[in-house]
């Protein structure tokens, strides 16, 4: 008897903690359990022939809103080539309408609802040693003869009893691992899941210890922790945060997701000291809009989260990455501006626009009738509009959320943003302009190089607005060379042959290696990009203002 737990990735960069979680907590069945992790990017007939040949007797399906769709297709198929196999699913996409699933896919025997640790071990028993029977099973839906049987959810466990989860690492090369130091949230925001489950549970912070260390002795790039509101318990987020710091290797990197709001000063002094890039923060804003702040049952302080997020900043150490969502109740186009420039007006690193998904158990899901939103019937479940937000008005963000992604998050055009967006009335008027430049021009369905987009924003600067294209060719310049040592030219770059003899004579006096870039701007001003050396959290070059009469100076003496 074989069981296969498989999941099936946004991307191969990722991985899935929960098959992870459910084959360690079974463990006394490991020779039985196989497990196989591949991506929605793959073909279907790929992962269709790996499944075949792995000879599993049962296939259990990790679920999400962004691999449902690829599931079932590959549910359907695989019930042709393989009859006589039992294919569960599980995981936050099914848990909530497990009934409906069964009675819209015949080819599925059942659904594990909820945490899945103990429900797997005991299904992993009724398969491999037939010692109970699926109605003796809490946590599952079923499929019994022409009848539908759900056996109720199960209660939620002891976090510190699941065993760690990650046996070996080589199988995460190149790869960002999933880690979990607690579960629940104390929060009851509608639009989240998390907010379902209110028990919140800790995980032993001698075992945590132990399994960070687990990563940190074998130099893991990044650990990105799951917990929903990370610093929610101030003496659990600093004892972790403490020993992540005292243990640092140099290298692996810790993402944390926390309420900026709740951070402490004995936390801020303790980020203060700690290696650039050696902790990253995702800090959920949402929206600055007290009333609908109020509408989703969020708590948030939002003078004391500005604080927070400014502080951090000042440090230069720690990448910041705010969240905002479009579609949110009482939020109308002018509100939504308004939380963006808010947010935008702290300089995150990233700002993450994102959208309303309306998810099936969630208070949202309930309330979506009475804020008159519509959203989409299949997953994501996105909004289309609200009593707020027409569709039109969800378009004109969409090109916002694009232009954002692609100029501000990239981290490409720092120096050309910090000029120009200052210059319009506020930074959401610009990224909206730029996106309407866009799709008058039929840009935005078009996939463009680096250097293009550069092009069009340069396009964009001569045709609509008053501003120095020269002076933003420069900007462009400086912000490509920060990144690399570019191999060809861009074709608004100012000719630097007059200067070549120069920077020859004060490369050679100062003996700087072929690595480094020498550009001359505007007034003759000559600034040195060394790559040798670069910015732990940005990756750009260090930068410095040269003066290159002194090299032909003392050239010449």
């Amino acid at each position: 008897m074989k069981i296969l737990l498989a999941a099936c990735n946004a991307k191969y960069i990722h991985s899935n903690p929960a098959v992870y979680d459910l084959r360690a907590y079974a463990s006394r069945f490991k020779e039985s359990i196989l497990l196989g992790e591949y991506t929605i990017n793959q073909t279907k007939d790929e992962v269709l022939k790996d499944i075949y040949r792995s000879g599993a007797d049962v296939v259990c399906f990790s679920c999400y809103i962004w691999n449902i769709s690829y599931i079932k297709d590959l549910i359907h198929d695989l019930k042709k080539i393989l009859p006589g196999t039992a294919f569960w699913v599980g995981g936050p996409e099914v848990s909530f309408d497990a009934e409906k699933l069964l009675k819209e896919l015949p080819q599925l025997t059942g659904v594990m609802v909820g945490e899945g640790e103990e429900t797997f071990l005991e299904l992993a028993a009724y398969y491999i040693e037939g010692k109970c029977t699926l109605e003796q099973i809490r946590g599952i839906a079923y499929r019994d003869g022409e009848e539908i049987r759900h056996n109720g959810w199960r209660e939620i466990m002891d976090l510190s009893k699941v065993p760690f989860a990650y046996e070996k690492t080589e199988d995460f090369t190149n790869r960002i691992i999933y880690y979990e130091s607690s579960r629940g949230c104390p929060f009851s925001c509608s639009y989240c899941l998390s907010s379902i489950d209110k028990k919140l549970r800790f995980r032993d912070l001698s075992l945590v210890k132990k399994e960070l260390q687990f990563f940190l002795d074998r130099k893991v790039p990044q650990v990105k922790f799951v917990d929903r509101t990370f610093n929610c318990r101030h003496d659990h987020a600093m004892a972790i945060w403490k020993y992540i710091q005292e243990h640092d290797n140099g290298v692996t990197n810790f993402h944390f997701e926390i309420s900026a709001d709740l951070i402490r000063e004995e936390e801020l002094e303790l980020m203060s000291h700690m290696r650039p890039g050696l902790i990253q923060l995702e800090i959920g804003v949402q929206s600055t809009n007290p009333e609908t702040i109020q509408a989703i049952h969020r708590t948030m302080n939002l003078e004391k989260l500005k604080k927070s997020v400014a502080r951090i900043k000042s440090y230069g150490n720690i990448h910041q990455h705010l969240d905002l969502i479009a579609g949110l109740p009482y939020e109308d186009y002018e509100s939504f501006r308004n939380s963006f420039n808010d947010v935008y007006s702290m300089e995150p690193d990233q700002l993450q626009l994102g959208f309303l998904k309306v998810l099936k158990g969630s208070s949202m899901y309930q309330e979506a009738e009475k804020y008159q939103i519509l959203y989409k019937d299949r997953e994501p479940y996105e909004v289309l509009c609200t009593r707020w937000l027409s569709y039109k008005d969800i378009l004109r963000l969409k090109m916002v959320e694009s232009m954002v992604e692609v100029y501000y998050n990239s981290g490409q055009f720092q120096n050309t943003l910090h000029w120009l967006v200052g210059a319009f009335v506020s930074p959401f008027d610009f990224y909206e302009n730029l996106g309407a430049f866009y799709e008058e021009k039929g840009y935005g369905e078009i996939s463009h190089s680096r250097i293009r987009r550069y092009e069009i924003l340069l396009e964009f600067i001569r045709e609509k607005t008053s501003f120095s294209e020269s002076l933003a060719s420069q900007y462009m310049v400086y912000d490509l060379y920060l990144r690399e040592k570019l191999k060809k030219r861009p074709s608004f770059a100012s000719d630097q042959k007059p200067y070549e003899k120069t920077i020859w004579n004060y490369r050679k006096v100062r003996q700087i290696p072929k690595t480094a870039h020498i550009e001359i701007f505007g007034e003759e001003q000559a600034v040195l990009f060394d790559y040798e050396h670069r910015n732990p959290l940005t990756n750009n070059a260090a930068a410095q203002v040269i003066c290159l009469t002194e090299a032909e100076a003392n050239k010449k003496r």
